[in-house]
């Protein structure tokens, strides 16, 4: 058994934990509920042995410990899986699997056994790539199961997965659950933690919340409703997201013809948004939707023709999109859309850095104002906005990306897993500046792997399979079955 009992934590200005109590049994899965900000990834950090507490006292077997490193936890047969992924990009996948265990033979890395084991760990993840792949061509997606992989590689007792399905679609989520219930069947405790409601009721043993880094209370098994999740996390109830879509005469703001990107230059892929539409981009990992929205931005070369409101667009670099009023929010938040070493008011005004270039107090007065009104826009939690964006939770670092774009007065947005580790709460508070800014004319292209956001907030679906477009479908036509059909090369 696996114990904490009043457990407390604090950052600057922040209290993170205050006198938690959770446990957990082996062969049972718990998941643990909170908006962002509530202590759930701080917890799971003391129990790796990441952080140290500051009170409290966690036990393993009955046994008192506290862990300085996660490599002590691991000793006890503590592994976890972050929300934020830690793999290397200039190794190759099994390097990354067996990094700090490295098999040995005559005193060499014996890289031949290490790429031989990593095939049956990725054959169980579900991850057609070769053992000697560089994860530095790997999508999130794919770079998430190999996270997963390198702790399946380990003999754990107890296992914790934060956000493990965020960036993975349907197929390979109920892969990662088919393989949580071998991992239940031999023995190994699990931690859950997901902010995608539907999955807990097929995972989870028990349900515990947190709610400004207290216990808010817990339910079981029989318990476990959408309504009775919501209701734990933020003590109250979260209207739906209402889509009232563009008008069919609507002026088309971005169209794409015959669109090539660098991973599939022989596929052309054609589409358009109007003035307030949301446009959703399903499909499976690798299907090439990141691709798709790499090569709008600038980021990758492309050839084929772009145009905003008639008027075509040669993008060479993220510059040219952006002079051009289109803005990527990318997957990959902390890497590619934030500078985490910087403060959050730091971020939001960063690209418009040049309107409050000079030294003089009104102009700093006019930044921090700019910065301010992102932060209450987008309701980022965050004690002010000199808070360094590496000590917000990944939900909040989320909306301080999607502030920054959204105070620059876009033509055109794109946004990749836009709620991607973000909370209940916090993901009707992105839809509803999703549909106010699409009511005001924005065309909005939005990647998406979680199904549910798909259908809630898309006026229409594009599915990708193989770097082909397979199909849009109208709001009325789209259903799971529908996209799933498309996803896997299927016909409308």
């Amino acid at each position: 058994m696996l114990h904490i009992h009043g457990v407390s934590k604090r950052f600057p200005g922040v209290i993170a934990l205050d006198s938690v109590d959770i446990s957990l049994a082996p062969g049972e899965v718990v998941a643990l509920l909170g908006e962002n900000g509530a202590g759930k990834s701080t917890l799971m950090k003391i129990i790796g042995g990441v952080y140290q507490a500051d009170a409290g006292s966690l036990t393993v077997d009955e046994v008192s410990y506290s862990f300085r490193s996660p490599s002590e936890a691991l000793d006890k047969g503590i592994r976890v899986v972050f929300q934020e992924l830690s793999v290397l990009e200039n190794l190759d996948i099994s390097e990354n699997i067996f990094l700090g265990r490295e098999l040995k033979k005559g005193g060499l890395v014996d890289r031949k056994r290490m790429r031989d084991l990593t095939v049956g760990y990725l054959e169980k993840v579900g991850l057609k790539r070769s053992p000697s792949t560089p994860v530095a061509t790997l999508s999130i997606a794919e770079r998430q199961l190999v996270e997963i992989a390198k702790a399946f590689s380990m003999k754990v007792r107890y296992l914790i997965l934060d956000e493990p399905t965020s960036s993975l679609t349907l197929e390979e989520s109920n892969r990662l659950f088919e393989i949580i219930a071998d991992l239940k069947s031999e023995g190994v405790g699990i931690f859950y933690i997901s902010h995608r409601l539907d999955e807990i009721g097929v995972v989870a043993d028990r349900v515990v919340g947190l709610r400004d880094g207290r216990n808010a209370g817990a339910l079981t098994k029989e318990e476990i409703t959408h309504e009775a999740m919501v209701k734990l996390m933020v003590g109250r109830d979260i209207a739906p997201s209402v889509n009232s879509g563009p008008s069919s005469a609507s002026e088309v703001v971005l169209d794409v013809k015959e669109l090539r990107t660098s991973r599939y230059p022989s596929i052309p892929v054609s589409f358009s948004i109007r003035a307030g539409e949301i446009l959703g981009l399903a499909g499976l990992v690798g299907a090439g939707r990141s691709e798709v929205t790499r090569a709008l931005f600038g980021i990758d070369p492309c050839q084929g023709s772009i145009s905003i409101q008639g008027e075509s667009l040669k993008v060479k670099s993220p510059k040219d999109a952006i002079n051009a009023g289109m803005f990527l929010v990318p997957e990959d938040r902390r890497n590619a859309g934030l500078t985490t070493t910087m403060s959050v008011g730091e971020n939001i005004v960063l690209p418009a850095w040049k309107k409050f270039s000079s030294l003089g107090l009104k102009k700093q007065g006019s930044a921090r104002k700019y910065a301010a009104e992102g932060v209450e826009q987008l309701n980022v939690k965050t004690p002010s906005i000199d808070q360094i964006a590496a000590n917000l939770s990944g939900g909040n670092q989320q909306k301080v990306v999607l502030a920054r774009w959204l105070q620059m007065n876009p033509k055109v947005m794109i946004i990749d897993e836009p709620t991607r580790g973000i909370d209940v709460g916090s993901k009707a508070e992105i839809y509803t500046e999703l549909r106010r800014l699409a009511a005001q004319g924005l065309a909005i292209l939005m990647v998406s792997s979680d199904m549910e956001e798909v259908l809630a907030v898309s006026d229409r679906v594009g599915v990708m399979h193989e770097g082909h477009l397979s199909g849009i479908l109208d709001r009325k036509d789209a259903s799971e079955e529908a996209i799933m059909n498309l996803a896997v090369g299927g016909a409308v």
